[in-house]
């Protein structure tokens, strides 16, 4: 086995760099994982990068395997996909999700990783995390059938979110961005698009996802009278503004948070987390999920690519990064 690893850390709000670490030897119920693949979840990791977690959230933004504190220095990342190298023997060989930061091997307990299904390619798993926030999200919003649903924000999440419910029986779904960009990703999803202006209304469901004051804004214009926001938005240590006056009251509108920590109330007594990541990995059988991933680098280029990612130079949904063990791209990859 390895006895050294690389990491990507965030040396200081605005920097990051690569560091080399001894490894301890697995125990008998550890694994050892080299890593394949891993993602930038870019909305939550640019808040990171920039020293943007308000340290009342400390704690609750804290990572599971997570070094370091914020703001900085910080190891930080939660979209791992890896090959076990050691551990039980039911799990060497496999490949697994865990949510682990960017560093090219690692050992954890064997109850932290999750077995990748055969069908799901090693590449589409680094969604996992994004589609199990979105499979908390739709249990949170609880749709009806028949229900006339937008989702506001067409990133990462929003786009995820949108990919679960129009495969929901007879439900009305269009993703709305203020990016005509983002149309393209939601016809790879099977997804209707609206700009903001264009959205239709009358919606008994908004789940907002833009983390903007406009996008919020425009999930309540678009509710039907006793409608329902959802929102899964993180603003970090952003103040926003929310239009409660003129007919929020008489309409009789729902905010309602959505946040993946914890599991919906409407399953917590019946499924565990590793229960709704096992289903996100079995979702994403659907090769309809590689819309999601707009781009690829190596390891070695993410402490010069995490800083594009984050101011936007580099648009991106889901960002992956490519490690040695999983070889060169193939002709035409991203």
């Amino acid at each position: 086995m390895p006895r050294v690893a690389q990491s990507f850390w965030l040396s200081a709000p605005g920097r990051g760099e690569i560091r080399t670490l001894d490894l301890p030897r697995p125990a008998a119920d550890e694994v050892l994982v080299r890593t394949l693949y891993s993602g930038v979840s870019r909305g939550t990791e640019s808040l990171v990068f920039h020293g943007g977690v308000p340290r009342s959230q400390y704690a609750a933004m804290r990572a599971p395997f997570q070094e370091g504190s914020f703001p900085a220095p910080v190891k930080y990342g939660y979209l791992n996909v890896g090959l076990v190298e050691e551990g039980p023997a039911d799990l060497r060989g496999r490949t697994v999700f865990c949510l682990y930061p960017h560093q090219t091997h690692y050992v954890v307990p064997a109850g932290a990783v999750t077995p990748v299904p055969d069908v799901v390619p090693p590449g589409r798993a680094v969604l996992a995390g994004t589609v199990e926030t979105a499979v908390n999200a739709v249990w949170d919003a609880a749709p009806l059938l028949g229900d006339r649903i937008a989702v506001i924000g067409g990133g990462m999440v929003g786009a995820a979110v949108a990919a679960l419910l129009v495969r929901h029986p007879a439900t009305r779904v269009q993703l709305v961005d203020a990016d005509p960009a983002r149309a393209v990703t939601a016809v790879a999803l099977g997804v209707p698009f609206a700009l903001p202006a264009d959205a239709r209304g009358d919606c008994d469901l908004v789940v907002h996802a833009s983390a903007t004051e406009d996008g919020l804004a425009r999930a309540l214009e678009l509710l039907a009278p006793e409608g329902t926001v959802i929102e899964l938005s993180w603003y970090g240590d952003r103040r926003v503004s929310v239009p409660l006056g003129e007919s929020f009251h008489s309409r009789r509108l729902t905010v309602r948070s959505s946040q993946v920590g914890a599991v919906a109330p409407a399953r917590r007594g019946r499924r565990t987390h590793a229960d709704r990541l096992a289903l996100a990995l079995d979702l994403l059988v659907d090769p309809a999920f590689d819309a999601l991933i707009t781009g690829e680098s190596r390891f070695d280029e993410l402490p010069s690519v995490l800083p594009e990612l984050a101011s936007g130079a580099l648009p991106a949904l889901c960002h992956r990064i490519r490690y040695p063990a999983a070889g060169t791209p193939a002709p035409g990859a991203a």
